[in-house]
């Protein structure tokens, strides 16, 4: 994507034309198990709990060919690589290296939007180093980090985010793949809409059943029919279906929400258990919401049941939540919405979000509420 590219006029009316790359490390925290263990390499290796408990964080390609993937039990995990090799994460470690990645991108912009330790947008649209192509400095970021790093990278360039994200997926691992002014819609139209950010598994489900599997079919839904289907997604759902995605990349980046969960010993399933498991979690997350300094008026209780299906409910108040004590009550008042529950509950969670500061072109593009939220119609 030379500069001349991104002269083009934009495609089905977006605005705001920009070059930018998104950079997704590739099975980041099993790559660097990989690295610094050699034997582990060419071999299939978790990272996460082994016990009957664990979950997967990360997953080598080596295991995700036998089906592992993150957030997988571990048994699960094991059951379907028999020779699995599992390792504790070691944060501080893929911390000091996501460090480590960030310099090397500020080399070439000062806008960089980390997204987690592993993936970042980076938006090159003022040539600080006088490169002149983004697709040129994808290039060369991507030969650093393996130089400096010895991890590999794969990068979408495009002219929005949303497409760039796509885009970093198209070729991993280690691949590049430029989607140019025009040509966005176009993109999306090919892709099933399990890749479009915020479709889960079960929400690629019902938008099977009303006939829509990919993203030209998507297209040919109007605003009214998404609207009756999938209601607060609907808007962003329009957007995507067309490549249009409105948002700057922030290198301040407001945090969205500040939460705490827990994977139980044992599943519970009495009320009184439930209840007293939850004051526990919201005194966790009302300490990161302290020391964040955060201010919110949304609440919101996750359960992951005993056959990992998640249950979810919101609730939001018109100014924001004052005490431990206001938190830990609409939490309660969540969980007693839902009990009885069918099944005994392995994991909770409770959040606080619509925190202030957030910023207001978020919404431009991305869906609202969790990335699985279709997951839970």
């Amino acid at each position: 994507m030379d500069s001349d590219d991104l002269e083009a006029p934009a495609a089905d009316g977006e605005g705001g034309l920009r070059k930018v790359i998104h950079v997704d490390m590739d099975a980041f925290f099993a790559s660097v198990e990989q690295r610094d263990e050699p034997s582990l390499r060419g071999k299939p290796v978790a990272v996460g709990g082994s016990s009957e408990r664990g979950v997967v964080a990360a997953a080598s390609y080596e295991a995700r060919k036998f089906g592992v993937r993150s957030a997988m039990p571990s048994v699960t995990a094991a059951r379907l690589c028999p020779d699995l090799i599992f390792r504790k994460a070691r944060f501080e470690v893929y911390k000091e290296v996501s460090q480590q990645i960030r310099a090397i991108f500020r080399d070439y912009t000062p806008h960089v939007e980390p997204l987690s330790l592993d993936e970042a947008y980076l938006d090159v649209t003022e040539d600080v180093r006088g490169i002149g192509s983004a697709t040129r400095i994808a290039e060369l970021i991507r030969a650093r980090i393996k130089e400096e790093t010895g991890l590999t990278a794969s990068a979408g360039v495009s002219y929005n985010k949303m497409l760039a994200k796509l885009a970093s997926d198209q070729n991993k691992p280690d691949g590049l793949c430029v989607i140019r002014p025009g040509e966005g819609a176009a993109f999306v139209a090919t892709l099933p809409v399990r890749r479009f950010h915020g479709v889960g598994p079960r929400g690629a489900e019902k938008m099977a059943r009303l006939g829509i599997e990919t993203g030209a079919d998507l297209r040919a839904r109007d605003l009214a029919f998404l609207r009756a289907n999938f209601g607060a997604m609907a808007d962003y759902l329009y957007r995507a279906a067309r490549g249009i995605d409105l948002r700057r990349v922030s290198a301040h980046r407001a945090r969205k929400s500040v939460s705490a969960e827990r994977t139980f010993d044992h599943d519970l399933s009495s009320g009184l258990a439930l209840r007293e498991a939850l004051e526990t979690i919201a005194d966790h997350a009302w300490e990161r919401i302290e020391r964040s300094k955060s201010r919110g008026r949304t609440v919101t209780l996750k359960l992951k049941l005993a056959d990992f299906q998640t249950i979810s409910r919101v609730r939001s108040i018109a100014a924001p939540v004052a005490s431990r004590a206001e938190f830990g009550r609409l939490g309660l008042e969540l969980l007693d919405t839902l009990l009885p529950l069918p099944m005994p509950v392995r994991l909770m969670g409770l959040g606080l979000s619509s925190l202030e500061g957030e910023e207001d072109d978020e919404a431009a593009a991305a869906p609202p509420g969790q990335p699985d939220q279709l997951a839970l119609f």
